[in-house]
């Protein structure tokens, strides 16, 4: 299946830059009369008539809009340091993309070797990736923050997870984590998973099956993970996260990368929906 992009859609009309036009017109030759697919980087999804088969500024008239095209009923965001070698984190943006993400945003941790990103290319992989594996949302791509930034910024009614090798605190498997996320009544407040009547995240209802396994119970401020650079947080930066209602999580016995542990994150979280 082709999928072209657009943002210029208004009144059944889609309008394809001349990038987009060149690769539907010059590379795949398409012609008047020919059915394509649009998305518009927002969910929705437009089979269209091409009309106008110019290549350098393509239109088409919309048949048919399907909004959520392979949407996800969940929203993530991935808070990861980039690593030091900068195509590392471009594969995890691209995997991350094409597995279900929502926000990807670059924080930069004391102990990051790499403080300097160029999200205009970031931006270009999530789009490419969101065609290949048929989505019609993009994610979006935050401007880079410090990692104190983010935590103290984060939303309190957010699920909030950092993966770190914490000593002296029990961490949660990940996927424990969400699946008590999915079983958890919408009246229980949050309690810190060593308080001795357990854990119970914070969680909003909503309807349309917008939960995990199947239940319909999901965090209002979406679910946030945090990953650290390879040098790992900083003890004052993982303080700083615990005291903010972080949960401490583990992703398994296995010593993780940290392109690895953020796919492996956003995976656990796309198969416990």
């Amino acid at each position: 299946m082709e999928i072209f992009f657009s943002d210029d859609i208004c009144d059944a009309r889609v309008r394809l830059d001349a990038e987009e036009s060149g690769h539907c017109v010059r590379v795949l030759r398409h012609r008047p009369g020919d059915e394509i697919s649009v998305i518009d980087g927002r969910g929705t999804l437009y089979r269209c008539a091409l009309e106008i088969a110019d290549a350098k500024g393509a239109e088409a008239r919309v048949i048919e809009a399907q909004p959520g095209f392979g949407a996800h009923p969940y929203h993530l965001t991935m808070a990861v340091c980039p690593t030091k070698n900068i195509d590392r984190f471009e594969w995890f943006v691209e995997k991350a993309t094409e597995i279900g993400v929502d926000v990807i945003a670059p924080v930069i941790g004391e102990r990051s070797e790499r403080r300097v990103l160029k999200t205009d290319r970031l931006r270009r992989l999530t789009l490419s990736a969101a065609k290949q594996s048929l989505k019609a949302a993009i994610p979006a791509v935050a401007e880079p923050q410090s990692v104190r930034d983010f935590i103290l910024a984060a939303p309190a009614d957010a699920l909030k997870m950092i993966c770190y090798c914490f000593d002296d605190v029990e961490r949660c498997p990940i996927t424990e984590i969400l699946r008590r996320q999915a079983a958890t009544p919408a009246n229980l407040r949050f309690a810190h998973p060593s308080q001795p009547d357990g854990w119970a995240p914070p969680v909003h209802e909503t309807t349309g099956g917008h939960g995990f396994a199947g239940s319909t119970a999901c965090p209002a401020g979406g679910i946030i993970i945090l990953i650290g650079p390879e040098g790992d947080f900083s003890p004052e930066e993982a303080a700083l996260a615990r005291e903010r209602g972080w949960v401490p999580v583990s992703l398994g016995d296995s010593r993780l990368r940290t392109e690895t542990a953020a796919v492996v994150a956003t995976t656990a979280v796309y198969l416990s929906r």
